[in-house]
């Protein structure tokens, strides 16, 4: 069922369940979920423009998000028939683990996983086709770095979490200082990607 909340601040984090992940696992929904988290409240019709698609097919999705707790409709003043929308949570985790007893979520958060990697894909090559328009800071700020090392899966969980920790911190506090209108007017939103493969022909 939606909710219908005043500006009453999203929770920080929600654990996906089996239903959730099942419901975000379409791409139109993925990316509804996104637009949120970046820029609520926002109506159906702001959705589609900022996606290419149409009202309608907004407004549907947003409802099916909606039966699931991921987005939660605002009672905006004087909106007239207009309907706004934001998101429940600022941030969604799992484990993959979490879905190893049912087959159809399994399938919806590997789903998921993939288009991550897509919209990485994505957003590597949008900035490819337009690095040339940005300044020499944002140049040498922007772009994509690895590292190979031998470690153990529960010392690699460990790194995640520390970095993790790290990444919500600089978060919090630019946007405590945009709030408070003391944030470097350079500032721009930009989406950080942590990911962790194992390298080809490794045994499991």
């Amino acid at each position: 069922m939606t909710n219908h909340e005043a500006a009453e601040p999203a929770v920080r984090k929600v654990r996906l369940d089996h239903r959730q992940v099942r419901v975000l696992a379409h791409p139109l929904r993925l990316r509804l979920l996104g637009a949120l988290r970046a820029r609520s409240p926002a109506t159906a019709t702001t959705l589609a423009g900022l996606l290419d698609t149409n009202t309608g097919a907004t407004s549907y999705h947003l409802r099916q998000l909606a039966e699931v707790g991921l987005v939660t409709e605002v009672a905006q003043p004087a909106s007239g028939r207009q309907r706004w929308w934001r998101a429940a949570h600022d941030l969604s985790s799992w484990e993959p683990t979490d879905f190893d007893d049912d087959p159809d979520a399994r399938a919806a958060i590997e789903w998921i996983q993939g288009d991550q990697v897509r919209q990485l894909a994505e957003s590597a090559e949008r900035w490819f086709a337009t690095q040339h328009e940005w300044s020499p800071a944002w140049r040498d700020a922007l772009g994509m770095s690895d590292v190979l090392m031998t470690i153990p899966p529960a010392r690699l969980k460990q790194l995640e979490a520390e970095v993790w920790e790290l990444m919500e911190r600089y978060r919090h506090e630019t946007e405590a200082e945009t709030e408070a209108g003391t944030g470097d007017p350079q500032a721009r939103p930009v989406q950080v990607f942590l990911a962790a493969y194992p390298l080809p022909g490794q045994t499991r």
